[in-house]
């Protein structure tokens, strides 16, 4: 379990297959589940494939719960069903089972919980993953373990104040060993993130309460892994926040210009046409 990042012309290649695999993958579990939210779940694609496929997580697919790993906390829990794939290619669990999505007897359901291998918490109320982030975080650094935990939320999560309590918890206990990763594709379930309640500019925001701020295009692969190569090295008393810019419903133009794609599915016949479009999804 090491972390190497790779940023070469060829990697960044590689990883944005992998991430137009992914893509389609996220959409042939919707064709079979309609419950999920495709939207929320292909704003974050990119991010996911750059935090496994990219070297800056440690993990054991072979045994989920190592001492070693680091954390990854899917705290917009809706909308990480991009990482079932991910999970499954990379021997978490069977690609098999992601034909049985939200079936009977599956554990793989519309909202992730622990029974999944790879999953470390219950992702189904918003608002939650960083707070439990947080106690990880200071548990592992009082422990002296050098794992680190990252939590990736979406913007419309920052409308909840358990989350502001937690950015504050971890700005007061210097959790330098903890990177929250914001999709931040502008809508929430009902309207624009903005017109619901207005929580931008995020950087200003982070800053005043203590946080390293970085920002980068949250479809930008290669941009992805420079970030989090910087961060990695960087060494600081300060936890982290890289917000990524991304677009909700991400290659799908009828989910990506509604401000209501949160709570939208797409028909067989919609996703069939999607994935055989080789100019569909443009990373």
């Amino acid at each position: 379990m090491k972390r190497i990042i790779n940023t070469s012309p060829e990697n960044i290649r590689r990883l944005a297959q992998k991430a137009r695999w992914v893509w389609e993958q996220t959409l042939l579990i919707h064709k079979t589940a309609h419950e999920t939210r495709l939207a929320s779940s292909l704003s974050a694609i990119e991010i996911f494939v750059s935090l496994y496929y990219g070297g800056f997580l440690k993990f054991n697919p072979k045994d989920p719960l190592d001492t070693h790993r680091d954390r990854l906390i899917a705290s917009k829990g809706h909308g990480s069903i991009a990482l079932y794939p991910i999970l499954a290619d990379l021997g978490f669990f069977n690609i098999e089972e992601l034909d049985s999505v939200s079936t009977h007897g599956s554990f793989l359901g519309a909202i992730p919980d622990p029974i999944i291998p790879g999953y470390e918490t219950c992702n189904g109320s918003l608002g939650h993953g960083p707070g439990v982030a947080c106690g990880m975080a200071l548990a592992l650094r009082r422990k002296k373990m050098k794992n680190r935990v990252v939590v990736v939320i979406g913007d419309g999560e920052l409308h909840e104040g358990a989350v502001w309590e937690a950015i504050m918890f971890a700005s007061h206990h210097k959790l330098s060993n903890l990177l929250m990763i914001i999709d931040s594709n502008t809508k929430c379930m009902l309207n624009y993130t903005r017109k619901i309640l207005d929580i931008f500019p995020l950087q200003q925001k982070f800053k005043e309460f203590g946080w390293i701020t970085e920002e980068v295009c949250g479809h930008d692969i290669g941009a992805l892994l420079g970030k989090l190569k910087s961060i990695g090295k960087r060494h600081s008393n300060k936890p982290t926040v890289l917000i990524a810019n991304t677009i909700k419903g991400h290659g799908v133009p009828t989910l990506e210009n509604d401000p209501l794609c949160h709570i939208r599915s797409l028909s067989g016949a919609e996703i069939d046409k999607l994935i055989k479009n080789p100019n569909a999804y443009n990373s």
